[in-house]
This record gives C-alpha cells, sequence and structure tokens, in this order.
C-alpha cells in the first residue's frame, strides 16, 4: 500500500492556523498548531499527538461535517471489525485537511483514545503565508501539560490532580509512584510551546502499515 506521506518537509504554499483544546479539562489544556495547507488529516494527527504531548498508543477519529451537508464523516484508522458498518472510517493518510478545514471556523472534533475518549475542539482560526526559514508543523502557543497516558479520562485525570495535591490521601502514594514510572514528573501546569518536537508522519505511517 503506497504512502502519501512526505519524507521530507517542504515549504508550504500557505499555513493553517489551529486551536486545539481539550475539552472538559481542568485547568485547560490547548495548543496553536500551524501546518502546512497540504497536510493530510494523518499528518494533522501526528502533529496534534506531538503538540499535546500524547504517545500515540491508542486509536484516534476525527468527526467532521460534511462538506454541503449535515452528515458527519469519521476520519483516522480504519478497523477490520466495523468496516461493513456505517459510519465507515477513512483513512486519515487519503484525506487532504483542506476538504473539510479550510476556512476560520472550520471545526472537527478529535477524539483519542475511545476508553478514556479524550475529546479535542479543533478549530480554524485562519491561513497565512509561511515565515521565512520556519519549519512546519509548529506549535506557537498553548497551555498547561497533557496529561498522563491511561489515567481515567478527564474525571480520572481531575482525580489524579487531588490525589497527588493531597500527601494524606490514602493512594497518595501509589498514584505518586505510578505517575514517575509511566510519566515523570507531574507539572500539570507547566507547558513551553518551544520544546515542542515534531516527528515524522511518513515514518509512522510506514511502522502503522507495516504492523510496527
Amino acid at each position: 500500500m503506497p504512502v502519501s506521506g512526505r519524507t521530507k518537509r517542504k515549504i508550504p504554499r500557505d499555513v493553517v492556523r489551529l486551536l486545539v483544546t481539550l475539552v472538559d479539562a481542568e485547568p485547560s489544556i490547548w495548543r496553536r498548531i500551524e501546518i502546512g495547507s497540504d497536510a493530510t488529516f494523518w499528518e494533522l494527527h501526528v502533529a496534534i499527538q506531538d503538540a499535546m504531548g500524547w504517545k500515540d498508543c491508542h486509536l484516534h477519529v476525527f468527526r467532521v461535517p460534511r462538506p454541503g451537508g449535515r452528515a458527519i464523516d469519521e476520519i483516522g484508522i480504519p478497523q477490520d471489525d466495523f468496516s461493513d458498518r456505517p459510519p465507515r472510517i477513512v483513512p486519515g493518510w487519503d484525506v487532504p485537511m483542506l476538504v473539510y478545514l479550510n476556512r476560520a471556523g472550520d471545526a472537527a472534533e478529535y477524539l483519542y483514545d475511545f476508553g478514556d475518549h479524550w475529546a479535542h475542539d479543533v478549530v480554524v482560526e485562519g491561513r497565512d503565508a509561511p515565515e521565512p526559514g520556519a519549519s512546519y508543523p509548529r506549535c506557537t502557543a498553548g497551555a498547561c501539560a497533557c496529561p498522563p497516558e491511561d489515567c481515567g479520562g478527564p474525571d480520572g485525570y481531575a482525580l489524579l490532580l487531588r490525589i497527588l495535591a493531597d500527601p494524606n490521601h490514602e493512594q497518595h502514594r501509589e498514584m505518586s509512584e505510578w505517575l514517575a514510572e509511566v510519566h515523570g514528573p507531574c507539572e500539570p501546569e507547566v507547558f513551553v510551546p518551544t520544546a515542542v518536537k515534531f516527528t515524522s508522519a511518513a515514518r509512522r505511517l510506514e511502522s502503522l502499515l507495516a504492523g510496527g
């Protein structure tokens, strides 16, 4: 199966500016991402994963209003067990982002980890000319750290923060040790946009299709 991702970054014709907000998260967790207008939904998925700080170890899907209609299209990683049941999940690497996310105000829901149900609002803020010498995608702003994987979704994360803030809580030691092992130090209010490192969407797709 051919891979549609790029093997190296090139200068895009223009850049789409997106605001990505994690739904029901306290404190508010959000990122501002700029990505080339020629990106696919797979490339957008990888950019969101990298900017948010997720580890891309669970399934995902974009849910977007179909242009000119009321139906919701689902874009992500097709699952064989559900391939014959509508709505069908269309491969993200086959769908250009601009088909759905083109103008300011266009929006999508990005759902990551169907168990923990991390829902993100993705909204187009505008399109700009690329800056000379800049590399895309890039993260220009944001707030608060990404929750740890497998912590139980927004409610589980809120509970985790309460436990960590209370040294007398009966689960404080257990949760502190678990977090240190799987996630590292917990600094929920810390996020540095310039520290975000974007990985190759093409290489990640090759690994996925190869079963890696």
